[in-house]
């Protein structure tokens, strides 16, 4: 299949590059936020459900984690998904982290059971990758459906875990994410500008095709009868009415006797 003569666009390696450091330079707050946990009261940060009195959580809850292996699978999770939304919508992806971080603790705080305590980035990691899905299926070009089927291959298994199904998982934190990811595609699909369609040269000998055939049949078409040149018109009468004068017969006479 060949491409027209428009060459494709080449993919932005510095937009890449700097996805990932950013991504990267969180997920090494996250380790510094884990190695000063013992020094800090990690309850009181973490997220308190219907507690009016702990709205701190909201905010700091996604920065801490129960365990090492807790935060390793979210640094994972974060330098792959980070890494994929910042490089095909960093515009989008910049208005939506407020809206994931906060979904996360919204979720946990309000499904969550009383007297529990919910932390960790696993409902920002859900947040985008939802985000990402949304988003290649609403705008539908190359980058987009590439990035969601990444996305969806390292961690689909996040549109189960939005669910209960192992106790000590805050799947409500994950839904929280997940709900905030959906609505985050779908308010801010259009805050990175599209890339230029590329077309195949089938492409155009099908529209040539398509002219062709309209010509063609536009020729075999009868024209229609004003537009028909006039070659011969009937002369118009006289206005006056004309008088043509005969010569009387003469009359045979009587018979002779």
């Amino acid at each position: 299949m060949d491409a027209s003569t428009h060459p494709a666009p080449q993919p932005d390696r510095g937009r890449v590059l700097r996805a990932f450091n950013a991504s990267l330079a969180f997920v090494f707050l996250l380790l510094v936020v884990f190695v000063s946990q013992p020094t800090l009261d990690v309850g009181a940060l973490a997220v308190s459900p219907r507690d009016f009195g702990q709205w701190l959580g909201l905010i700091a809850a996604p920065l801490l984690h129960g365990s090492a292996e807790h935060l390793a699978a979210n640094a994972g999770a974060i330098l792959i998904l980070g890494t994929l939304a910042g490089a095909v919508y960093p515009r989008a992806t910049l208005r939506a982290l407020p809206l994931l971080w906060l979904g996360s603790g919204l979720g946990a705080w309000l499904l969550g059971e009383a007297g529990s305590r919910h932390l960790g980035a696993s409902g920002l990691t859900h947040g985008l990758m939802f985000m990402i899905a949304v988003l290649g299926l609403r705008r539908r070009d190359r980058a987009s459906i590439a990035a969601g089927m990444i996305g969806f291959l390292f961690y689909g298994g996040m549109l189960l875990t939005v669910l209960p199904h192992e106790p000590g998982i805050s799947w409500q934190s994950h839904l929280g994410g997940g709900l905030a990811g959906v609505l985050a595609g779908l308010l801010w699909w259009r805050a990175d500008p599209l890339p230029p369609r590329q077309r195949y040269s089938w492409e155009d000998e099908e529209e040539e095709a398509m002219t062709l055939a309209a010509r063609d049949a536009g020729e075999l078409e009868p024209v229609a009868p004003r537009e028909v040149p006039v070659l011969w018109q009937r002369p118009q009468p006289p206005s006056r009415g004309v008088v043509l004068r005969f010569t009387p017969r003469p009359r045979p006479g009587p018979p002779e006797e």
